[in-house]
Order: structure tokens, then sequence, then C-alpha cells
């Protein structure tokens, strides 16, 4: 019901502030199992594709927004919970599992699930290498794949901004793409593939140059800095 109260008030609010342009909502089946992939280009990503969405989307969001105290705390707690995130730690290894263990429950209970094959933002506009756990979710749960296009997002909240600023944006939701042909979850090479395949619907739809590499966040010593540089020079 909190879902559908929020869908209700926020999603007009969102047409009104975003003035988004939608594309192939016809795409997104209306039932079943839904694994939604998208670009990622800003904080508020999710909430303006879960807004738009033709039906209820989950996703994942810090574990902060959920156990803030006081009216503020309440405030984001109950605005969060209505739109479809679920609470979840950031970190790599277990945490990352943890979080793919959430995205598969939704699918497995016929929910859509949203997540950002990247990984984290991508501050410089460029798409970056999908990481496989796009490929685990879909291959696993066997849910429909619906890539989608993000444009204009990282001007409603550009990277670094506190503010919510007014700005055109476009959400494109292209058509399933078929990663069961790529084989089983357990394999790394067909995960590698299906990946791949899902992130060049992406970038067929959003134009973006590729990056042809990860996106880290920003190091946050200076050896982190120089591990970096030593791994990219063994790339080479």
């Amino acid at each position: 019901m909190l879902k559908f109260l929020a869908r209700a008030f926020f999603a007009p609010v969102a047409r009104l502030v975003f003035r988004p342009r939608i594309l192939g909502k016809e795409n997104v089946p209306r039932r079943g199992a839904v694994l939604i992939a998208s670009n990622h280009l800003s904080f508020i990503d999710s909430v303006v594709t879960t807004l738009v969405a033709p039906r209820s989307i989950s996703f994942l969001a810090k574990s902060e927004y959920f156990t803030g105290r006081g009216l503020k705390g309440w405030i984001s707690r109950a605005f969060f919970e209505g739109i479809g995130a679920i609470p979840v730690e950031r970190g790599a290894g277990l945490a990352a599992q943890e979080a793919l263990n959430s995205g598969l429950a939704v699918l497995d209970a016929g929910g859509a699930f949203a997540i950002y094959p990247e990984g984290t933002r991508s501050r410089d506009g460029r798409l970056y290498r999908g990481r496989t756990g796009v490929a685990w979710l879909a291959l696993t749960s066997a849910a429909t794949v619906i890539p989608v296009a993000l444009t204009g997002t990282q001007n409603l909240q550009p990277v670094g901004s506190k503010g919510i600023r007014i700005a055109r944006v476009t959400v494109e939701f292209g058509a399933p793409v078929d990663v069961s042909r790529r084989g089983a979850a357990d394999s790394g090479k067909a995960r590698r593939n299906a990946t791949d395949d899902i992130m060049e619907a992406i970038q067929r739809m959003s134009g973006q140059e590729f990056a042809g590499e990860y996106n880290e966040p920003p190091p946050a010593t200076v050896g982190e800095r120089v591990r970096r540089v030593f791994r990219r020079r063994g790339r080479h």
C-alpha cells in the first residue's frame, strides 16, 4: 500500500519537475520477473526510473537512508520504502553478494528489480564496462532483461551537488535482451558475454562513448592511487 500511495503522489510531481521524455514503456512486461539494467549518471537515477516506469520497481539504496532519527529520518525512510528501495550495506565480497541476493529475491517473487551494471555513477559521461552481477541475476532468475538508457539526469543532480535542479531528462526502455543463449549462471564466460550484450544494448540507446574499463570511485588515499596506476600498466 505504501508503494502504491508513494507512486500515486510522487509520479505526477516527478513529471512536473523532471519533464521526462519516456520512450519504450511498452517493452516492460506488466507482470512477471523483470530485470531493469540501466546506465548510471546521477544519484537521482533510481528515483527517476522507478517513478516513470509502467510498474513498481525495487532497487538498492544505502542503508543510511533507512536508519536516520527524528522527523528527517522518518521522512527519508518513508520516501525510500515508498518508492521501492531496499536497504543494503555497501562493500565488496560478501556485501556485494548479499546485495545480489536481495535482487534475486525480488525477481524470484515475480517483481521488477533495477540494477546499474557499471556499479557506480559515471563521472565523465562515458559508459563503463559492466560488472557481471547483472548477468548472474538474469541467468539465475530467468527474468526478462530490459536495458534502460537515461539521458540528462546528470543535469538534475550533478555529481557532488546536494540540491535538485530543473532539467529535461529522457528515459528509454529498450527491447528485451535475450541472454539465455549465453549459457548458465555458473559459467564465467557466459556471465561476461551476457553482460556485454546488455551493455551494448544500453550504449545503442544512450549514445555514450564506451570507456573500455571498469568504473571505480576516486581513490581515497595516495596508496590506492598508486596501486591503480600499476594495475593499469599491468594490463598493457
